[in-house]
């Protein structure tokens, strides 16, 4: 498969797959949170729209994305949603571009990539959150 070829929405939706099942292995694994319903709270915090689309911010001004990788964002970003019915169609649009990132690395088989940015993006999310973790580096 070549990504460059696969629309820029199937992308963003193998990313969403992608990043849920990080966002689940780090607050089993990482985080010790081993009540359902405390899995679901905190999972929100990391998988929301609005948290991806505060991250990307972060990530363009502080240089964390190659030029390549940005050029997967712009399109996944710009990429025709057919309904669009969230609340926050930016946020909406921001997340899409940062899922399409994370798409094309994982159907290229880049997973130390996708690590990387992970956990860029969890040491940013905790940081917002106010948590922080020495093992974490923001660089």
């Amino acid at each position: 498969m070549r990504p460059e070829l696969t629309n820029a929405l199937v992308l963003a939706y193998i990313g969403d797959a992608v990043l849920e099942v990080l966002v689940r292995d780090y607050l089993v694994l990482e985080a010790g949170i081993v009540k359902p319903h405390l899995l679901q709270k905190a999972s929100i915090q990391y998988v929301s729209a609005w948290a991806q689309a505060d991250f990307m911010q972060a990530a363009k001004e502080q240089g964390w994305l190659t030029s390549q990788e940005l050029d997967w964002y712009r399109r996944g970003r710009n990429a025709h949603h057919a309904r669009k019915t969230h609340k926050d169609v930016k946020a909406h649009n921001e997340s899409s571009g940062f899922e399409a990132i994370l798409g094309t690395w994982h159907l290229m088989g880049n997973e130390p990539r996708i690590q990387e940015i992970f956990r860029l993006y969890i040491a940013y999310i905790n940081r917002k959150k106010g948590e922080t973790d020495e093992r974490m580096d923001l660089r």
